[in-house]
């Protein structure tokens, strides 16, 4: 195989993020259409391919930037084939956060491509790679709230619209998570480049259990409350109103039974 077959097939896009699209594109359009006989099924299944499709990008945003910054390794790797088995710790990456949705409805934040930070020159790259992946999610969550700050959620089926709103709070979630300059994530990424070699030497070995004590802190009821608020603020602002919200979450978690005002035709 030459070099340019090569690089061709490494930036093949997977077929089972093919797949993933797909069963978002077919559970959207029957949480759209009414064709699925349990509203909460639907919307569970797309909000889950598509909170996948979004983990997918995340890591391909980290993964291209890092190419275009001097990695050239990161084809071989599998990273720009959107495939998420491909990545360092699909378990970190994609099976964790889907389950934090499953149990609490929160973004958590995946990450798991090996960068060969070494091949790349200047701070600001570093940056920009780590400040790629969370930014990608701002835009996602964009893309999710574009029908209510636009305005044009009219005809709308009540179901579709929550799952968007659901969705978005995800997104929301792990954009606000991904960028506190916490080490371990992507946020400390970004200031990383711009310590000093001592203190990134002494933070270092806190790296591994930076995501464990963000969500420690999470656990203390006061902060949990503060950081949800202004999730809820953020959604507010984008047009999601609390009863959206709830409904998204309520119908994505069907098996605790729906209420029945997220039922009612509006």
């Amino acid at each position: 195989m030459t070099t340019a077959a090569a690089r061709r097939s490494e930036r093949r896009i997977s077929p089972v993020f093919v797949g993933i699209v797909a069963v978002m594109a077919v559970t959207g359009w029957a949480t759209w259409s009414g064709f699925a006989e349990e509203p909460g099924v639907a919307v569970f299944l797309f909000v889950t391919a598509g909170w996948i499709v979004s983990l997918c990008l995340h890591e391909y945003a980290h993964a291209r930037t890092a190419l275009h910054s001097g990695d050239i390794s990161i084809g071989a790797k599998g990273y720009l084939s959107l495939n998420p088995l491909a990545y360092t710790h699909a378990l970190l990456s994609i099976v964790l956060p889907v389950i934090f949705v499953i149990l609490g409805g929160i973004g958590l934040p995946g990450g798991a491509v090996f960068i060969e930070r070494g091949r790349i020159q200047g701070r600001w790259k570093h940056s920009l790679i780590s400040a790629a992946g969370p930014l990608t999610n701002v835009l996602f969550a964009v893309v999710c709230t574009a029908p209510f700050w636009l305005h044009t959620l009219d005809g709308v089926p009540d179901p579709f619209r929550y799952a968007l709103a659901f969705l978005a709070l995800l997104q929301v979630t792990a954009a606000i998570l991904n960028f506190l300059p916490v080490p371990g994530l992507d946020g400390y990424g970004v200031i990383e480049p711009w310590l000093s070699y001592n203190i990134r030497r002494q933070v270092e070995p806190f790296a591994p259990f930076g995501l464990l004590a963000v969500f420690a802190v999470l656990w203390i009821p006061s902060v949990n409350s503060a950081f949800f608020e202004a999730i809820y603020s953020v959604l507010g602002a984008l047009g999601i109103d609390d009863a959206q919200r709830y409904c998204g979450q309520d119908l994505y978690r069907f098996w605790d039974g729906v209420d029945e005002y997220c039922t009612l035709s509006r």
